[in-house]
């Protein structure tokens, strides 16, 4: 096996949890639940990630032979196959690279993503919508697989929010970059006199978090509505008051959602989404406390205006956390966001 960093670690990690699996088995492992789960958790993590860097190994072993193949035989027909394969490790070396940088406790979590449009009715819904398609076609690039949690259609076009769960490695540790504020400058299709018009919508990101993580939801703080669930132009989807709508009312929280058949899996679904937002709210309050303490910088975060898309007079994407412009705005809307999300995740720490 070649000798890449880290990955003697991540095989030596899974047998030091392997030896403490074994020895706690004897010892009633399962008399600690939640001890139990964090140690099984950690090591299907550790084994996935072990994986990822054997596949890159078997990838390089099999460019190696092609390459030597290829010089022996003279054979110049390989080439093709030998760049594709390059390219292939090279994106799953730079992917490994990036995740080097995630620190944060939860970082490797599935992620709760929802886009709210901002005021201005049908306008500031079509570029909801417009965002979620973009995230949509980016988790399919990724291979993030996604379930959406709550889906609210707009009264004319557009939708007025969606909730997303997205799934798979370090989910949280790239979307929390797209927290925040997501401006549009276009021309309007809705406005008849062909006026540019702007349009806001806000990106929300939390952590899917374990069921044992401490957050404790009152019940006397929480409001709960239910309401009849409905698709596009406001069709009823069932005839029973089955969609729930929670209001955490200390913090202004709310979470929805009507997608499951019965009142019980959307509840069950909303405080879900409920106590991923709290945690969330938690560490920001930590971090803000702890930067209050040593005097460190802070860049606004949640709900800040984070990027902007603008479609005329010019056609330009850029982040104003970090500066990096695209000039290919049909490519971003498609999808292609990784210079965004990467670069915001290399940019120097102050």
């Amino acid at each position: 096996m070649n000798n890449y960093g880290g990955i003697f670690d991540l095989a030596s990690s899974i047998a030091e949890v392997d030896k403490l699996t074994e020895a706690s088995l004897v010892q009633d492992f399962w008399d600690d639940p939640a001890k139990a789960q964090e140690i099984l958790t950690l090591k299907t993590r550790l084994e996935k990630s072990l994986k990822r860097w054997d596949d890159i190994d078997q990838d390089l072993e099999e460019a190696e032979l092609l390459i030597t193949l290829s010089r022996e035989e003279e054979d110049a027909s390989l080439e093709e196959e030998i760049e594709v394969l390059i390219t292939a490790l090279k994106g799953k070396l730079d992917a490994l690279t990036i995740e080097t940088l995630f620190k944060g406790e939860k970082d490797f979590n599935n992620a709760i993503l929802t886009i709210h449009p901002g005021a201005g009715g049908t306008e500031s819904q079509d570029w909801a919508q417009m965002l979620m398609r973009m995230y949509n076609r980016w988790f399919e690039r990724r291979a993030f697989e996604i379930e959406t949690l709550d889906l609210q259609a707009g009264d004319e076009a557009g939708i007025k929010s969606v909730t997303f769960l997205v799934k798979g490695p370090y989910a949280y540790g790239y979307l929390r970059v797209e927290a925040g504020v997501h401006r549009l400058v276009r021309i309007s299709p809705f406005d008849a006199a062909k006026r540019r018009h702007t349009s806001f919508a806000s990106v929300f990101v939390s952590p899917e978090i374990e069921d044992d993580v401490d957050i404790e939801i009152d019940e006397k703080e929480i409001r709960i509505d239910t309401y009849r669930a409905s698709g596009a132009g406001g069709q009823h989807v069932n005839k029973t008051s089955s969609a729930i709508r929670i209001t955490h009312l200390p913090s202004g929280f709310v979470t929805q959602c009507q997608n499951e058949r019965s009142q019980r899996q959307n509840k069950l679904i909303a405080m879900r989404v409920l106590k991923s937002r709290l945690y969330e709210k938690q560490q920001e309050e930590k971090e803000a406390a702890m930067a209050k303490i040593t005097g460190e910088k802070k860049e606004i975060g949640w709900g800040s205006q984070i990027r902007s898309y603008v479609f005329q007079p010019y056609q330009m994407v850029k982040d104003h956390r970090t500066n990096i412009e695209v000039g290919n705005v049909s490519a971003v809307m498609d999808g292609d966001i990784d210079g965004f999300v990467e670069g915001y995740l290399k940019r120097p720490k102050s």
